[in-house]
């Protein structure tokens, strides 16, 4: 059972402000003047607003003195929420563990602005001694779930998983299978990613960012349409609560919706499959394993949150889906792409998007996929199947999957609570 969400984006803070946002079609994408500075060719992305302020409010003066990335401190902000949208009390540190609950937090960089922004340079200059003895708790993998641990006395697993852009949703299903098995009777999951030039300046080496719209920064994200041309960077963190239903039944715990089952895999780089492109068959057999494990038909899906990032392989994603499902363009569920509004968060994207699909299975709509309008002609049969404004519609089962470098693939299966 999914009992409690948080969510930090860069088109909103909050469940409410989320919401507004995704119905109302609203890009949280932004032009950077650092990045034209530094001759990038993509100067937009995705970051969220006001933190500073908003870490403020939530810490104390010592907590955010170790919150210098903002991988943690995403992270962090989020899990704060999601744990007090879950009816939980926030613990006293004096309080003990609480044994019962645990944390999958994933990141696909981690602290790379903080390691590259900071730690390098005062290396670099012979100043190491003068950093200080928190640097290694900011900067090591697993700091947004250690810290994490900490300011919610987690006594369960407490771990950091990352595997590209499939992370945060790989978390969320590991924490369903960790709770499934009876190791735990909650289980905070999800992912967070800082915004750093230095993290997103390797992508744009590789030449798969948008340039093509730095002047119009909401018209940048562009899934599924034909003048796709890369995707632009995000970041931010999105949490989930997986909890037993019998410890959500014995809290009286609001019930936002339920998983079914999920499958991670890897296509192992063969049939087409690379470090950069997912091998079709794995993409396939992932939500196949994901729909036989959740005992559900493929054509009984009716919305798709998809991974969907506005490159080329936008419509291969689709066709993966249309032979998983076994369905037609003419039977094909709705689908939208998170990623028109917000960019890829990369590590934080599956908890983001996870967030936002049990919103819109829990509240009734479906939201839009922005700047489509000339959808690329491979999926001009499925247009009718792509909302280019938000919809009522009261949807039971909707898929959630994202696929990452490495060519590893993570499905989860979620199903509306009545």
């Amino acid at each position: 059972m999914i009992t409690g969400l948080g969510i930090l984006a860069p088109n909103g803070h909050g469940l409410r402000d989320f919401e507004e946002a995704l119905r109302a079609g609203r890009s949280g994408i932004r032009f950077y003047e650092k990045l034209r500075e530094l001759k990038f060719a993509c100067q937009v992305g995705g970051v969220p607003q006001n933190v500073e302020a908003i870490k403020e409010r939530y810490f104390d003066e010592e907590a955010r003195f170790s919150m210098k990335s903002n991988v943690v401190a995403f992270g962090a902000i989020t899990a704060v929420d999601c744990w007090k949208d879950a009816g939980l009390e926030l613990p006293d540190p004096n309080d003990e563990a609480d044994f019962e609950t645990g944390a999958i937090v994933g990141t696909g960089v981690g602290g790379n602005d903080l390691m590259c922004g900071y730690a390098a340079p005062t290396i670099d200059a012979g100043r190491a001694r003068r950093m200080g003895s928190t640097i290694v708790e900011q900067v090591m993998c697993s700091a947004v779930s250690a810290r994490i641990g900490g300011l919610l006395g987690l006594g369960g697993q407490v771990t950091t998983n990352s595997s590209a852009c499939t992370t945060g949703t790989e978390a969320v299903i590991q924490a369903y299978w960790h709770i499934q098995a009876g190791r735990a009777e909650r289980m905070l999951a999800g992912g967070a990613e800082a915004d750093s030039h230095y993290t997103w300046g390797s992508f744009d080496a590789m030449r798969v960012l948008s340039a093509k719209f730095n002047d119009e920064p909401e018209r940048a994200s562009r899934p599924m349409s034909a003048s796709a041309a890369g995707f632009v960077p995000g970041s931010g963190a999105g949490m989930l609560m997986l909890e037993s239903l019998e410890s959500a039944q014995r809290r009286g715990a609001r019930i936002y919706a339920e998983i079914l089952g999920g499958q991670v895999n890897c296509g192992g780089q063969r049939g087409g499959g690379s470090m950069t492109a997912p091998n079709p068959a794995g993409v396939q057999r992932c939500i196949q394993e994901a729909l036989r494990a959740a005992e559900v038909d493929g054509r009984e899906v009716d919305l798709i949150n998809g991974h969907l990032t506005a490159t080329i392989a936008d419509p291969r994603e689709i066709a993966s889906w249309t032979a998983a499902l076994q369905t037609t363009p003419d039977t094909f569920p709705w689908i939208n792409s998170t990623k028109s509004m917000v960019g890829h968060a990369l590590g934080a994207a599956g908890g983001i998007e996870c967030v936002a699909s049990v919103l819109q299975l829990h509240r009734g709509f479906v939201h839009p996929s922005l700047n489509c309008e000339d959808l690329h002609p491979d999926l001009e049969a499925y247009r009718e199947r792509i909302p280019r404004s938000a919809i009522d519609f009261d949807a039971r089962i909707l898929a959630k999957a994202s696929f990452g470098f490495g060519d590893v693939n993570g499905c989860a299966i979620f199903r509306k609570w009545d």
